[in-house]
């Protein structure tokens, strides 16, 4: 029984953070080298990500600087920074690429702010899911004659735990990252 809820409550963690990860990726205004962890460069033939080939830095907090580890990357990485969902145009001088974040909008905050929602929306979902996943087991378990209906009860209450507790955690999140974005 302890274990059956070690497995769930370990693919519910897991699930905060790739949740986590999404909301890095939402760029809060400044510079920040998580907004370039989806972005991927075609490294011969090879899709990888951009910290695989270069180092990132930033100079100060609205902008950041990539320098590849191979002079022959700087086309590439410019392309894969303009095709991608970023919105911000790359500069490259020949040796780096500096990527320069402007001040968000309103308009744009709200709509990040709508993204991180939804972000935090799919987390839930995903949790209910396991959720879900882990009550079929039990039942099936009991059927099988594995565990008794009290001790069922008991893991589904455990469960149930579980999921408002990583649920709860998921809104404070996602609360804190919009007060975040909307921070002026």
């Amino acid at each position: 029984m302890q274990e059956f809820n070690q497995e769930f409550d370990h693919k519910m963690k897991k699930t905060l953070e790739v949740v986590a990860g999404d909301f890095a990726s939402v760029r809060a205004g400044r510079a920040n080298a998580a907004v370039l962890d989806k972005i991927a460069v075609d490294y011969y033939g090879t899709p990888t990500p951009i910290n695989q080939v270069a180092s990132i830095s930033s100079p100060d907090p609205r902008s950041l600087m990539i320098q590849p580890w191979d002079a022959s990357l700087l086309k590439a990485i410019e392309k894969a920074i303009q095709t991608s969902e970023l919105g911000i145009n790359p500069q490259n001088d020949g040796k780096v690429i500096r990527l320069l974040f402007p001040q968000l909008t309103e308009e744009r905050r709200k709509e990040l702010t709508k993204q991180v929602k939804k972000y935090a929306e799919g987390g839930k979902v995903a949790v209910r899911n396991i959720r879900r996943d882990a009550m079929e087991k039990l039942k099936a378990a009991e059927k099988k004659g594995d565990m008794t209906e009290d001790d069922r009860k008991d893991c589904e209450k455990e469960l149930q735990d579980m999921t408002d507790k990583y649920c709860k955690e998921l809104d404070e999140m996602s609360a804190k990252k919009e007060k975040e974005l909307m921070a002026v």
